[in-house]
Formats: C-alpha cells, sequence, structure tokens
C-alpha cells in the first residue's frame, strides 16, 4: 500500500510540475490575458481535486490559495522572460540599425530644406515678377517706382531668408509673423485664436504665405480673406485623441493669372504634407460659381495628453503583485491544509488574515517604493509580535517568520537595487533587528529572550547584508549600462548632426549658385533702376529654384531600411505613401521603446494611412486605422504585450498602441 501511495504521489509531483511548466510557456508564448487565464483555470482544476476527494473546505480553500500563489510566481516568471527576449530582440534590431540614422538623418535635414527653400524663395521672387510685370505693362512712372521698391525690399527680405536656411537654428514662426504677412499683402484679414503649439502656428504661417502667393501668380486683383478661427464644433469635432482645432481659410474671387510658368509644382503637396504631419488636414480646391479658389487647413489649438497607467499584469507590477499572492498563500495557505481548526478560533482567524494582508500587499511597492514597502512590513511584523504576545494570533509569529522571511529579504534587495546606497544602508540592521525579534519569541527558546534576540539577529544579519549587497551590485550593473547607452546615443547623435550639417553645407552651395545669387541681382537691379532686369532675375531665380527643388527630389535615396527609430517612422511612411503626423513634445525615447513604436508603426502602414505619434507623459501611443486582416491584429496586439504595453479600438475604427517609457527592465 504504502508503495502504491508513494507512486500515487510521485505521479501527482510530476502532474503538478508539467501544469506549471504549461503555464510558465504560456506566459512566454503569448499574450497576458491568454496566459493569465491559463493560470486561473490551473489553480481551479486544484481546487477542484481536492475538493472532488471530499476534504473540508477550510483545506481546499488552503489548497487553491496555496496553488494560486505558486502559479501566480510561476506565471509572472514567465511574463518577465517574455518581455526580455522582446527586449533583447528590439535592441538587437537596434544596433543593427544604427549604422543608417546618419544617412536618414541628412535626408530628412534635405527634405525640411527644400520645403523651406521653395516657401520663402518662391513667395519673395513671385511677389517681385507680379509687380514688376504690371508696371512694365503700364508704363506708368509711378508704378515703375513702387515696383523698384518693392522689388529691392523684397529682394533683401529674399536673401535673408535665402541666408537663414543655412543656419544650426530656426525658431519656427508665430501668430505675429502671420499678421505681419497678411498686412504686407492687404489682405482682408481677421484671427480670433490667441494661442496653439508651435508647430501649429508654423504651418498656419506656410499655409497662408503659399495662399497668398498664389493668389498674386493666378488671382491678380482678387479680394483675398484671410480668417483664422476656431473650428466649429459640429464641423470639425474634437479628435477622439484631445486634440482640439483652429482652421486657417485664405479664399480669393478669382482674378487673372500674371506670369505663366512661375509656379515650382509642389507648393500645395507640400502644405498637404506639412499640415496632416503637424495632426491637421488639409483641402484646396475651387471656390464659388466664379474662378475662386479656397486654402483651408484645421490645425491643432491644444492637445491633451493624458497620463496612462497599464494594468496589474503588465511590467514588473505582474511579478510584484503575484509575490502578493505567494506571501499570503505561504501564511494562510499553510494553516488552513495543516490544521483541523485553523487559527484556533474566529477571534484568532481575522487578526491573523488581517496581519498577513498588512505584511503581503506592501510587496506590490516593490518597484516604485522599497524603502517604504520594507517599513511597512517591518511594522506589520511588530503588530504580528505583538499580537502574540497577547494570545490573538495563531500560529505564533516566529513560525510564520520561518516561512514568511523572504518577503523582508526580498524587499532588502529592492531596496538595494532602487535606492542610493546611503539611503538604503538601513536596510539589513533592521531586517535582522526585525527578524530576530520574532524568532526570539518562539515557544522553543529557553533561557535569556534578550541574548538569543541578539545572537538571531546576528545571524539573520547574514543573508540580509549579503542580498542587500546584491542588490547594489546589481543597481552598480545597471548605472554602467545605462552610462554606456547614454555614450552609444550621444555618438550616434553626434554622427547624425556631422551628416545634417555636411548636407546644409552642400545646399548652401547650391542656394548661393541659384537662387541666392539671382536674388542678389535682384537687389542690385532695383538699386540701378532697372526694372526690367528686376523682372527677368526673379523669373531666373524662380526657374533656377525649380532646378534646384527638381534635383533634390532627383537625389539618391537611400536603398537601406529606414533605421528602426521614431525619425525613421517618416522615412518609411514616405516610401509606403503614408503620413505620420506627431504630437506632444519630441523627446529622446528608450532605444528599446522607439524600436517597439517603429514596428508598431510598420504594422499599421498602407498607401494613404495617416498615423498618429502621440508623446505621452509616461510613453508613446501609435494610432492608426484599424487592420482589415484579424491576423495583423492580433500581431499587433502581441507586439504590444511583449512591449509591456496596451491596443485598444476606438468607435471610429481606429486602434491605439501605447508603449510605456518607463517600462522596467532592470533586472537583465
Amino acid at each position: 500500500m504504502n508503495g502504491y501511495a508513494g507512486h500515487v504521489w510521485g505521479l501527482s509531483l510530476l502532474a503538478a510540475a508539467c501544469a506549471l511548466i504549461m503555464v510558465h510557456l504560456l506566459a512566454i508564448r503569448r499574450t497576458a490575458g491568454f496566459s493569465l487565464t491559463g493560470a486561473v483555470v490551473l489553480t481551479l482544476a486544484v481546487a477542484a481535486i481536492a475538493a472532488v476527494r471530499g476534504e473540508p473546505p477550510h483545506y481546499v480553500a488552503g489548497v487553491a490559495l496555496t496553488a494560486g500563489g505558486v502559479v501566480a510566481v510561476v506565471w509572472a516568471t514567465g511574463r518577465s522572460r517574455r518581455h526580455r527576449s522582446a527586449r533583447r530582440s528590439a535592441w538587437a534590431d537596434y544596433e543593427a540599425g544604427t549604422a543608417a540614422v546618419p544617412l536618414f538623418a541628412a535626408l530628412a535635414e534635405r527634405d525640411r530644406l527644400a520645403a523651406e527653400l521653395h516657401d520663402v524663395a518662391a513667395h519673395r521672387l513671385t511677389g517681385i515678377v507680379v509687380a514688376a510685370g504690371a508696371a512694365l505693362r503700364l508704363a506708368d512712372r509711378e508704378r515703375t517706382g513702387d515696383a523698384l521698391r518693392h522689388a529691392d525690399e523684397a529682394g533683401r527680405e529674399a536673401v535673408r531668408e535665402l541666408e537663414r536656411l543655412t543656419e544650426l537654428d530656426a525658431t519656427p514662426a508665430g501668430f505675429t509673423e502671420v499678421d505681419a504677412l497678411a498686412a504686407a499683402h492687404a489682405a482682408d484679414y481677421r484671427r480670433t485664436v490667441d494661442k496653439a503649439p508651435a508647430g501649429s502656428t508654423e504651418a498656419a504661417y506656410r499655409v497662408v504665405r503659399e495662399a497668398l502667393t498664389n493668389a498674386a501668380r493666378y488671382a491678380e486683383g482678387a479680394t483675398v480673406r484671410v480668417r483664422i478661427e476656431p473650428a466649429d464644433d459640429r464641423a470639425e469635432p474634437v479628435r477622439a485623441g484631445g486634440d482640439h482645432l483652429f482652421v486657417v481659410t485664405v479664399t480669393d474671387d478669382g482674378g487673372t493669372a500674371v506670369e505663366p510658368g512661375l509656379g515650382t509644382g509642389r507648393g500645395l503637396a507640400g502644405l498637404a504634407a506639412t499640415v496632416t504631419a503637424t495632426g491637421g488636414t488639409f483641402r484646396a480646391g475651387p471656390h464659388g460659381e466664379g474662378a475662386g479658389w479656397r486654402v483651408r487647413a484645421a490645425l491643432p489649438a491644444a492637445t491633451v495628453l493624458p497620463l496612462r497607467r497599464w494594468p496589474l499584469w503588465r511590467g514588473t507590477a505582474a511579478l510584484d503583485y503575484a509575490l502578493v499572492a505567494l506571501a499570503i498563500a505561504l501564511s494562510l495557505g499553510a494553516s488552513l491544509m495543516t490544521a483541523e481548526a485553523p487559527f484556533g478560533g474566529l477571534l484568532p482567524a481575522l487578526v491573523t488574515v488581517g496581519l498577513s494582508g498588512l505584511h503581503a500587499v506592501p510587496l506590490a511597492w516593490r518597484s516604485r517604493a522599497p524603502g517604504r514597502a520594507l517599513a511597512a512590513v517591518l511594522s506589520a511584523l511588530l503588530l504580528w509580535w505583538a499580537c502574540d504576545r497577547a494570545g490573538w494570533t495563531q500560529p505564533p509569529v516566529s513560525d510564520i517568520f520561518l516561512v514568511y522571511g523572504w518577503v523582508e529579504l526580498t524587499l532588502a534587495y529592492s531596496v538595494g537595487v532602487r535606492l542610493p546606497w546611503r539611503r538604503s544602508l538601513f536596510a539589513p540592521p533592521a531586517v535582522a533587528a526585525v527578524g530576530g525579534l520574532a524568532l526570539a519569541s518562539g515557544s522553543g527558546i529557553t533561557g535569556s529572550r534578550t541574548a538569543a534576540w541578539a545572537v538571531l539577529a546576528g545571524v539573520l544579519a547574514l543573508p540580509a547584508l549579503a542580498v542587500w549587497s546584491w542588490g547594489r551590485h546589481t543597481a552598480r550593473r545597471h548605472e554602467r549600462l545605462r552610462a554606456a547607452d547614454a555614450r552609444r546615443r550621444v555618438l550616434l547623435d553626434g554622427d547624425a548632426d556631422a551628416a545634417v550639417s555636411a548636407q546644409r553645407l552642400l545646399f548652401a552651395t547650391g542656394l548661393r549658385d541659384t537662387a541666392l545669387r539671382h536674388a542678389r541681382a535682384v537687389v542690385a537691379a532695383a538699386e540701378e533702376g532697372d526694372l526690367r532686369a528686376v523682372r527677368e532675375e526673379a523669373r531666373a531665380g524662380l526657374t533656377a529654384l525649380r532646378d534646384l527643388l527638381s534635383g533634390l527630389r532627383a537625389g539618391d535615396d537611400a536603398d537601406d531600411a529606414p533605421p528602426p527609430t521614431v525619425s525613421g517612422i517618416t522615412a518609411l511612411a514616405a516610401r509606403h505613401g503614408a503620413v505620420v503626423r506627431y504630437v506632444g513634445a519630441r523627446r529622446p525615447l528608450p532605444a528599446t521603446v522607439e524600436v517597439f513604436a517603429y514596428r508598431t508603426a510598420s504594422a499599421l502602414m498602407a498607401v494613404g494611412v495617416t498615423l498618429t505619434m502621440r508623446t505621452l507623459p509616461d510613453g508613446v501611443e501609435v494610432s492608426g486605422p484599424a487592420p482589415a486582416v484579424p491576423a495583423l491584429e492580433r500581431r499587433l496586439r502581441a507586439l504590444a504585450d511583449a512591449a509591456g504595453g496596451t491596443l485598444s479600438t476606438t468607435d471610429r475604427g481606429a486602434v491605439r498602441v501605447w508603449l510605456p517609457e518607463a517600462f522596467p527592465w532592470r533586472s537583465e
């Protein structure tokens, strides 16, 4: 019979081990929700087996608690391994793709300079050509004088603005610049919006400037109206992401084209890209019954950036709460299974359950506030000791600490990892003193309990000091890794800056030989009073500008894949015919977060799609139209889960993937 019982016991252990391995593998390979369901099913199955065998209710409850604690830790360790594996993969992609960062930084700078060149030079030179052409046709002396003065002023402005393009820093235009621009063109102007993000005001300035330039080219003599007003919520509802909008509208009632061939062919397309990237919408087309034209841009006036909190099963919170479950399981579950009358009565049961919770719950603060968590646990242990002395608890605190002491040691390790070493020195002696007091109160101690306390505290000081030192060693290793990462980031940023500077120098050389030379010639001709030369030089400048822009667009693009970074998403979108708009303050992100954001955007990328990159205080959010293929949505959900984030859907048919910036993989 004993052999049969031993055989059954061995098979039970084997089955339990296999079940735990399955839970661990589920946590590694599947998403949090799916694997957590498996863990809960296993816990309920173990409790059900005990109930089927006819065990008393308190025993079944003890089995459920103990099994739940063990399963929770196994599941949480599997989740940690899943996250570490995802981080290693992301870091490998980042390391492999950083070689392309300088190249794509140079390409992005090239595109920015090309857009600025079009906006600045085309605006000034077009105005000069229009004014000079009109004066030459009318052959009016007063009109000729006005045209020469305008050419001199606008030419000098063009020279200054073209030279500014090669400067390292450029201040975005605000509403003040828009006001001055509208006044210079004598437009019918009204603005009722006072504040907006810098990106929106810069986009508004570019919209108004391009629209006024086009009106001068193609609608001479037309009345031009410029309006900057808050959006009508019925026509432009507040976006689901929290963006409040204002609208820039420029309309004319039609006119005549003064000079053919002045356009560069990319003004409206560039505006559409600029407005969309800022987070707005853009439309341009005929207006009214005549030959009028309207340009309309809706731009963000303010953005609400909510602070996201990830669920308890994300990040280190999964392991922290699993440790809480294990601590409660070991203190209460064991008592429920090993005694006929657990806790010795109702009052001791209530006190013991309450003390178990007070002693276990602070483990949930292990990652966020380990010092406070350790103080709370030691206070709960002292309270337990006092209740034990009053005879209110069963089993005694000495027995509890023998099974429960790993809680204090775990928190001593966390204090060593998370806190500066001077602030964390309290941990080993505090654990030793309180733990020694708990053990010295046991019934097996004879003689002086004070002496026993001193001896036991000295013995406990060794493991407490060991785990604290281990934590300090881990903290130093993390600091070295962070410092190495920061040095690599500085070097990479330096290479990118050097590539941008080289591109700017190349661009400046092209400017000096083309548009800038003609702009200076316009000024010289205006000073000499040669209006015909003014017009010819301005037209030649526009032609040179068009040729330069065509040459930039035809330049050799990178054949390599864009780097897996947030900045690389823009280049990826250009290849797919998509648009990326950025909301929130751009700031450096951890390398792994940038890779996860790039992977998410890549999965959502499609022709004509607009993606939104939203920077939040505690991470980034990538959103776009929901994938039409279910397999792709499952891939996105798995990606978000592996990164420690979440995926959600909106009632507008969009998906949002949130990636936490502070997701801690510090245990690696």
